[in-house]
């Protein structure tokens, strides 16, 4: 920088003049375009590659001295030739700055104050547009005189110490009156939009128990209003600081903002994941891979035994399916959800948090400890607004574009879980809160872990009756699973071992940590006790996997991929009409999951193309799970409704059977049926005895029964 300075004159004659040129050679079309689109438009984007290839040394002052710099460039807007008698007012705004001006919000300190930093994160939390003194304009209360005073702060007042002579006034110290506006003396004070928005670290880059970090930034003119919760965006601005007020004395340490020159908002998926062009080779040569399925799932969650069909739709989850914006303005989406459900012990919460942290993207919350407002968004009236409304965005819109991960998603409150619906299905969040109405996108994949009422699952009780879990929401989810703890000699041995090798190989490394001597082991001791969980990919190389996937890989399905997915659907529906009762096995949701599924697994090849092997893995995935959850593992044909609603085709039609007795049976009889006949009757149908019982004891509890006296029955009237 002392060479640049050396180099560079760095007058304001001088200044303006080299802003010129640049503008003159590089930015005459930005300047026209402005000028007419003016007022509507009031800025001219210039790139910091353009300035520095124009003038490397001035490009670099910017950096350093960006108030100076950037106030020379609007006073040379002012004569480049445009269209317009009178030049506009443009502001002069600076993006794509160099990877030495990008901080992280951690890595500020007292070395950036007042220079230009580029802020890249998640828009947490934004104000409402309101408008903020630039130069106010004051009357003396003693002489009538108007005085200007330049605002230099946020969010403090700056009044005249005295009411100057140099202005026309009296020199003496007096009351002033603020002047908002006086047509008929001219007299005005002039005010510029501003909004405060909070921008808070990536996910991605948080590891381990940090904490995301926070800054306020304010935007000012016509950058307001340009930005959600939610949103990613680099914020490339200039760093300030104001002094902090603690009991009305004021502090020493210094309160940090950015104010904003430029906003830069993200064009594609997970431009913020670095791939450098051997790193670009790598992947593509990996892609090739024969062995790349068993690489990638042996890689989720090693030290978990077993799960290989879970980890093969968590991986396939991580990669996901293509999203489809139709001409008609119709929108389809990509993104996968699965639920586990299952026994204590099985690893579902570790299963969770390991993809919360594997995924380019991921946020991890807890069903018990997250409200719907903290789930969704939420309107919160606080300080950051200066006591209005404030809109902030919930884990859900946080994880736009990545993976949203819900441990215990059953203990949350129904109200809760209401608030999901649009967020999974249409991915949008809107919101109609304390004046504030807005959509925020909250396009993500949703891994859910739930745990049975009873504490270990049923396998022949419907779903719906075994988790706290409304079933319209359960429908919305296209793989679930349940993970069940059977008692297996083969598999106990294994898991055993396999369990109890990861604990000795644990401890074997700690030891040769702590002690020099090692106590006699070696680390070939912990090698050979975590060979079987030693990952074959690392962690950080499938991040980068799966975000140059999403950047580069937009998979069709073929002809034959296409037909398969078709027949298998129609000819399973058709089975399911020819079973006795005609049940339904599968709806248009569980096709749709096909093809996300599907999808999926050609992006893990880094293929264009479904194959007719990627619809036979999504259709096993599907099958696998539908049987498990509707009993049907035995041979038995599926039945969806059973998921979808926790009652199954048949059982509908028995208790249509032991409604329609009981009507006829009580006909003309003010007591009702006696219980007797009705299990005569029905067993004559061929219903069985128990199951008469428990559907009469559901329809009185449902009140569409009722009981005159003990063990007689009536239907309820309408």
């Amino acid at each position: 920088m002392a060479m640049a300075q050396q180099v560079l004159d760095t007058s304001r004659e001088a200044l303006v003049k080299n802003w010129e040129t640049f503008l003159k050679k590089y930015c005459r079309a930005k300047v026209n375009e402005a000028a007419l689109a003016y007022p509507q438009k009031r800025s001219i984007v210039v790139s910091y590659w353009d300035l520095h290839k124009h003038d490397p040394d001035l490009a670099e002052f910017t950096l350093e001295n960006p108030t100076q710099s950037l106030s020379a460039a609007e006073e040379a807007v002012k004569t480049v030739d445009t269209p317009l008698d009178k030049p506009p007012k443009l502001h002069v705004r600076v993006e794509h700055l160099p990877d030495h001006a990008t901080v992280e919000v951690r890595s500020l300190r007292a070395e950036h104050m007042g220079r230009m930093v580029a802020i890249q994160g998640l828009v947490k939390k934004v104000t409402e547009v309101r408008p903020k003194l630039e130069d106010a304009v004051f009357q003396c209360q003693r002489c009538g005189a108007f005085i200007r005073e330049p605002q230099e702060e946020h969010l403090v007042l700056k009044e005249p110490s005295e009411c100057y002579e140099d202005q026309g006034g009296c020199a003496r110290q007096t009351n002033f009156k603020l002047m908002i506006g006086d047509p008929t003396k001219g007299q005005s004070s002039r005010f510029v939009d501003t909004q405060k928005v909070e921008i808070q670290e990536s996910p991605e880059k948080m590891r381990g128990g940090e904490q995301p970090q926070r800054l306020v930034v304010f935007v000012e003119d016509d950058l307001c209003g340009e930005t959600a919760p939610g949103d990613r965006i680099v914020a490339n601005g200039i760093l300030r600081a104001s002094v902090r007020k603690q009991g009305g004395v004021k502090s020493t340490i210094l309160d940090i903002h950015l104010d904003v020159i430029s906003v830069e908002r993200e064009q594609h998926e997970f431009e913020e994941v670095q791939i450098t062009p051997e790193e670009e080779e790598e992947i593509l040569r990996f892609s090739r891979d024969p062995e790349l399925y068993q690489k990638f799932t042996g890689s989720i969650a090693p030290d978990l035994y077993g799960l290989e069909v879970e980890k093969l739709t968590l991986l396939l989850q991580l990669f996901g399916g293509l999203e489809k914006k139709l001409p008609s303005g119709g929108r389809l989406r990509g993104d996968i959800h699965v639920l586990l459900v299952g026994d204590p012990g099985v690893a579902k919460s570790q299963l969770v948090r390991y993809m919360s942290r594997l995924a380019p993207r991921g946020i991890y919350t807890s069903g018990k400890s997250s409200s719907g407002a903290g789930l969704t968004a939420a309107a919160v009236k606080d300080e950051f607004g200066d006591g209005r409304w404030t809109l902030e965005a919930g884990a859900m819109v946080l994880a736009d574009r990545g993976l949203l991960c819900v441990d215990e998603i059953d203990k949350m409150t129904k109200e809760d879980q209401s608030s999901m619906h649009e967020g999974m299905e249409q991915q949008s969040i809107s919101v109609a809160k304390a004046g504030i109405t807005a959509t925020l996108q909250s396009r993500c994949s949703v891994l859910g872990a739930a745990n049975p009422k009873m504490g270990r699952f049923e396998e022949f009780t419907p779903i719906t009756e075994q988790i706290n879990f409304p079933p319209a929401l359960l429908s919305r989810f296209d793989v679930i699973f349940v993970l069940l703890d059977k008692p297996e000699p083969k598999r106990d041995m294994m898991l055993a071992g396999h369990i109890l090798e990861v604990h000795r190989g644990g401890a074997i490394h700690e030891l040769l940590k702590n002690r020099p001597d090692g106590g006699g082991y070696t680390e070939d001791d912990v090698k050979g006790a975590l060979k079987n969980v030693e990952p074959p990919l690392k962690n950080d190389f499938i991040r980068k996997y799966v975000a140059y996937c999403k950047r580069t890989c937009f998979p069709v399905l073929t002809r034959e991929a296409l037909d398969k997915i078709r027949d298998y659907y129609v000819n399973l529906r058709r089975r399911g009409q020819q079973e006795e009762g005609g049940t339904v096995p599968l709806t248009a949701r569980q096709l749709e999951a096909f093809v996300r599924l599907a999808e999926a697994g050609a992006r893990v090849r880094l293929s264009n193309e479904v194959t007719e092997g990627d619809a036979e893995r999504a259709i096993q995935i599907v099958e696998y799970y539908l049987k498990r959850l509707s009993g049907s593992e035995g041979g038995g044909i599926m039945d969806i409704d059973l998921v979808a609603s926790g009652v199954s085709k048949n059982q509908r039609d028995r208790v249509r059977i032991v409604k329609e007795i009981v009507k006829d049976l009580s006909a003309g009889q003010d007591v009702g049926a006696p219980l007797a006949e009705i299990i005569a009757a029905a067993e004559s149908k061929g219903l069985d005895v128990d199951k008469v019982r428990d559907i009469l004891k559901k329809l009185a509890t449902n009140g569409e029964l009722f009981e005159p006296r003990g063990d007689f029955f009536r239907v309820a009237r309408n």
